[in-house]
């Protein structure tokens, strides 16, 4: 199965779907961007064509991908004429219902991972979830998954709001942490290196038992002489220090609910 494509959008999950496309058989006709650099860039990597004006983007498609932030769907997808033609959004948090308004035939592809435009990653590892106002559309876009994913799965968008909210707190919120780590790190002249080793165990562990039972450190026990020395040390990063004392707050609390 060959499809064509237009994606429209062309930040880091565009990237990166459009290249695995590309990469499995399938045609990128054209990429729109509301900036030029990002559209004609994404363009040369799939051989494609580009357009930063929705009013010129191509009607011969066969799947239309709106990789867009979720909040620019009302200033470019009204000035698109789909047809019948097949849209599809990518957001985790928009339900499928919000292209009912600018598509008959549409649906979600879903890949469930944190995306760089400079990082290659391997779909046929990514969990990829779908939804389609039709029953022959969600065959469509199941299918179409598979052809570069090994992990696909329907999922409703109540469902799918859920899993976006976890991701965020697996993914977004501890590379925040990670951040807060490297300037905490920065300030005394240590390198976040030191930290990787820690890093990779952590990540590695939750792959062989639940997260709960993998947690360690002193806000478990809810060891005070610890974390108020901890809070102490922090006196020059007072919102750091807050955050510490919340998130340690929180540790204790959901083990305690587990006694």
């Amino acid at each position: 199965m060959s499809l064509t494509f237009v994606f429209i959008g062309a930040g880091n999950l565009a990237t990166q779907l459009a290249i695995n496309l590309n990469n499995n058989g399938h045609t990128v006709l054209q990429v729109f961007s509301r900036t030029e650099k990002s559209a004609k860039t994404l363009a040369e990597k799939v051989n494609a064509a580009y357009t930063t004006f929705p009013e010129e983007i191509c009607s011969e498609a066969d799947i239309y991908v709106v990789a867009l932030k979720d909040s620019a769907f009302e200033t470019i997808l009204p000035f698109i004429h789909f047809g019948e033609k097949l849209v599809v959004h990518c957001s985790g948090s928009l339900p499928l219902s919000v292209l009912g308004k600018y598509a008959t035939q549409f649906g979600v592809f879903y890949p469930l991972q944190t995306f760089s435009k400079n990082r290659p990653v391997n779909f046929q590892d990514i969990p990829v979830f779908v939804e389609a106002n039709s029953k022959e559309n969600e065959t469509r876009i199941f299918r179409l998954a598979q052809t570069i994913s090994g992990k696909v799965s329907v999922l409703d968008s109540e469902k799918r709001k859920y899993l976006h909210i976890a991701a965020v707190f697996a993914c977004n919120f501890v590379n925040h942490f990670y951040a807060v780590s490297a300037e905490i790190l920065k300030s005394k002249g240590i390198s976040f290196d030191v930290l990787r080793p820690l890093i990779m165990e952590t990540a590695l562990k939750v792959q062989e038992m639940e997260p709960a039972k993998a947690q360690t450190g002193p806000a478990v026990r809810f060891d005070r002489n610890i974390i108020l020395s901890h809070e102490q040390e922090l006196e020059n990063f007072p919102e750091y220090r807050e955050l510490y004392r919340f998130i340690s707050e929180s540790i204790f609390k959901f083990h305690q609910k587990l006694e």
